[in-house]
């Protein structure tokens, strides 16, 4: 199993620690958050870890190459000269990602203490076409799923704007964790191009493929996105 960790961001809600450095390596306590990441994918014990860098993208690179990739095997997917979204990001990597069965999807900006093995459990049991870690938790974007935890559309609750793809009165609201399993398959059944989101790609196919949210309950969860939550988070985890 390979894992994607998604780096390439611009960390615009990170400004100022990202005014001179990618969102991948502001620390938390002393901790990149590429490390961070690095070391929670590895909890699979992963046969390759693929990064995607944009802005700033050099200092991922060498920062990288000056921690010997952590003595693991780690490929650099290279998005410089275009940030190309998530969606995008999965495409460009498609040669790294589509031939070695089901492959992890992480974002660098989330702390987490999810149970990735339970997760890539109910993944193989559930054998659908991807599979979404979600908590319940306040935010203004939900994702939507039926009672057999199947993506069924997706919410602004703040704006009341609404996308359901399935018809079915049993919905209930989840957020999107930023942790995901995929399966090569998928590779197939992308018809997007450029720049473009995983989300809309999952709600465009969730009429005809199974995609299933996980409920993760974990104790830890923290979105690193902003400093404020940077800073609740070193209080919080070391």
């Amino acid at each position: 199993m390979k894992a994607f960790i998604l780096a390439a961001g611009l960390g615009t809600r990170l400004f100022p620690f990202t005014s001179d450095k990618p969102k991948a390596l502001v620390e938390l306590n002393g901790i990149t958050l590429l490390e961070r990441a690095i070391r929670k994918v590895n909890e699979l014990e992963v046969s390759e870890i693929i990064v995607n860098v944009h802005h700033f993208g050099d200092q991922v690179i060498d920062y990288l190459n000056k921690k010997k990739n952590f003595n693991l095997p780690l490929t650099i997917s290279d998005e410089r000269e275009e940030l190309l979204d998530t969606g995008g990001a999965i495409l460009k990597a498609r040669q790294l990602l589509e031939n070695n069965g089901p492959f992890l999807v992480y974002n660098v900006d989330v702390l987490s203490s999810i149970d990735l093995k339970a997760l890539m459990d109910f993944h193989n049991r559930k054998a659908g076409i991807a599979t979404l870690s979600v908590r319940e938790r306040a935010t203004q974007r939900y994702l939507v799923f039926n009672p057999e935890m199947l993506l069924s559309g997706w919410r602004n609750v703040k704006t009341g704007e609404e996308r359901l793809v399935r018809n079915d009165k049993r919905l209930t609201n989840f957020a999107f964790s930023g942790i995901q399993i995929i399966e090569p398959e998928i590779f197939s059944l992308i018809t997007e191009t450029g720049k473009f989101s995983l989300i809309q790609l999952y709600l465009r196919l969730a009429k005809s493929e199974n995609i299933y949210g996980y409920h993760d309950q974990s104790e830890l969860w923290m979105d690193l996105g902003k400093p404020e939550q940077l800073a609740a988070a070193e209080k919080l985890y070391h």
